[in-house]
């Protein structure tokens, strides 16, 4: 029903039941609920923004999830489909782990760590590493570059692994890294973040 929202921010607030923004829309107040981690990464109040939307539809109630970018709304739907992880345990992951963090703790099947997010206990971790290690390990994160990226140096394979396992074309990829100022000594996850912003413009 919506892709994303771009407006002015009205409001931004953390309550003990989450995190919580208001985009103005031609008049029009969009309510979200959203990560820790992208609420720390909100402008001030009064500034544009654009957020991507996700509707949840129980059956007493309707509400938006949004995101910063196309790839976390992704992942969260993907992480929503485990069962016995709701809206808030997706959330609550997404803002203790970053993507590539996350993506990292299912290919390698790290179920210890993926406990250090509230609420989630060995059981779960398991489970959740279990029903998504198909749909995240397409490629091995510590597989050989494909010949598509001649251009892109060898010590960067660890971000392109993770970009195809979230389904990015090889011609989506190789652009962006051509598009991308990467300094030398970035870290994996600071390219991967590079990358990602520039695929979801």
């Amino acid at each position: 029903m919506f892709d994303y929202i771009k407006g002015i921010l009205e409001d931004k607030r953390k309550t003990d039941k989450g995190h919580f923004l208001t985009v103005d829309n031609n008049g029009i107040g969009y309510r979200f609920e959203i990560s820790s981690s992208d609420y720390e990464l909100l402008p001030e109040k009064g500034n544009e923004i654009k957020i991507f939307a996700a509707l949840i539809h129980k059956e007493d109630i309707m509400f938006l999830c949004g995101f910063l970018n196309r790839e976390t709304r992704d992942i969260f739907k993907i992480l929503t489909s485990v069962s016995g992880v709701g809206t808030k345990m997706g959330l609550t992951l997404l803002g203790e782990f970053n993507l590539y963090e996350l993506i990292s703790l299912v290919q390698s099947q790290n179920y210890k760590e993926l406990t250090r997010a509230k609420g989630v206990g060995p059981k779960l971790a398991q489970k959740i590493i279990l029903e998504l290690k198909d749909k995240l390990m397409k490629v091995n994160i510590a597989g050989a570059v494909n010949e598509t990226y001649s251009q892109i140096p060898e010590e960067y394979s660890e971000s392109v692994s993770i970009l195809q396992s979230l389904g990015y074309e090889d011609k989506e990829i190789s652009d962006a890294f051509k598009k991308a100022a990467i300094k030398r000594g970035e870290s994996q996850e600071e390219i991967l973040r590079s990358i990602l912003t520039i695929l979801s413009l």
